[in-house]
């Protein structure tokens, strides 16, 4: 018998140790990534975006109003209007309707908010920009195309009976360049912009 036939198995070459062998290494990996891996990331993003992994609240006057990242319904004449929701502005509910364009409910929908959405502007249904009419596939998409912006300035202008320069400006001033140059889309977001339109009309003692 040689020296190697003489040596006894190892602990691990034996179904007990392969097992405790497994355990171990798994305990390892879910220390590393359920626990240290979570907590590293968390803090890097605290620090990187201080804003961001917070939920990015707005505020008002010390109280949070809402979130950057989730769409409001705003309905009176004097704010600008975001896009429909599916969800309800649910955002533990986020869903599109999943109606295929096909679907009459759909269309009959579309109809119906073309028509509302032409009345309020005074607009011909054919100029209203799409993201208007179309929920979007989280139904809570806080932001809406600089047209479709553009389209209320009248209406929220003659709502608060402020310059419609003034309106204008303040859309301009709102609208977000696509990440990085490129990206996404120009956008606009609804509840920032109607937060600076309402110190707007504070400012000149306007309240709708």
């Amino acid at each position: 018998m040689n020296h190697a036939q003489s040596v006894a198995p190892t602990v691990s070459a034996t179904p007990v140790g392969r097992w405790l062998q497994a355990l171990r290494g798994a305990l390892v990996l879910m220390l590393l990534c359920g626990v240290l891996y979570p907590l590293l990331t968390v803090a890097i993003g605290g620090v990187l975006f201080p804003e961001q992994s917070t939920g990015s609240f707005v505020e008002r006057d010390g109280t949070v109003i809402g979130s950057a990242l989730v769409g409001q319904p705003f309905k009176a004449p004097g704010y600008f209007h975001g896009r429909p929701s599916a969800a309800g502005y649910d955002p533990f509910g986020v869903s599109g309707s999943n109606l295929a364009s096909s679907n009459p409910a759909l269309r009959e929908r579309a109809r119906a908010s073309s028509s509302e959405i032409a009345a309020a502007n005074a607009v011909e249904p054919t100029a209203i920009p799409v993201d208007l009419i179309a929920a979007s596939g989280s139904g809570i998409d806080p932001h809406i195309s600089p047209e479709a912006a553009e389209l209320q300035i009248d209406r929220v202008a003659a709502a608060r009976g402020l310059p419609r320069a003034a309106i204008a400006a303040l859309v301009a001033a709102h609208v977000e360049s696509p990440v990085l140059g490129v990206l996404g889309q120009p956008r606009v977001n609804v509840l920032r912009l109607n937060l600076a339109l309402a110190n707007l009309g504070l400012e000149a003692g306007v309240t709708p």
